[in-house]
């Protein structure tokens, strides 16, 4: 997808990361402010248990767990994935102080939240909330 004009990359493309395939389909990347309302609104209608990482794409930190993140959703198919960046989603991420944060979600409930990196913890939170 090329990129013209005042065009910018959103979402995992936005990263320019070489990202891990998802082979699940249970990875989404919120894309703006409506379209993240959007997927939490589902996430808490559904009461699908989920896991949203906020993070930021001039974030090195951020950059270095979320080709982890990606990969972690091919193991773990009865989780929704998503990934919200917060300069991408100001008015709906505002309320995260830190980058990366995970939040995970059951029953519609956020039930966990997680600050920083490590993939063997992320792994077991992951295998904690599925």
């Amino acid at each position: 997808m090329g990129v013209s004009g005042n065009e910018q990359e959103k979402g995992f493309e936005g990263t320019a990361l070489d990202l891990p395939f998802n082979r699940r389909s249970n990875l989404k990347s919120a894309t703006n402010d409506d379209h993240f309302t959007n997927l939490l609104a589902h996430i808490k209608s559904s009461k699908t248990p989920a896991v949203i990482n906020y993070g930021a794409s001039w974030c090195r930190v951020c950059s270095q767990i979320l080709p982890a993140f990606c990969k972690l959703s091919n193991n773990f198919p009865k989780l929704t994935f998503i990934y919200a960046d917060i300069d991408e989603c100001p008015e709906t991420t505002q309320h995260i102080r830190y980058t990366p944060t995970f939040q995970f979600y059951r029953d519609g409930e956020r039930v966990d939240e997680m600050y920083g990196t490590g993939e063997e913890r992320l792994h077991d939170r992951l295998w904690l909330h599925s």
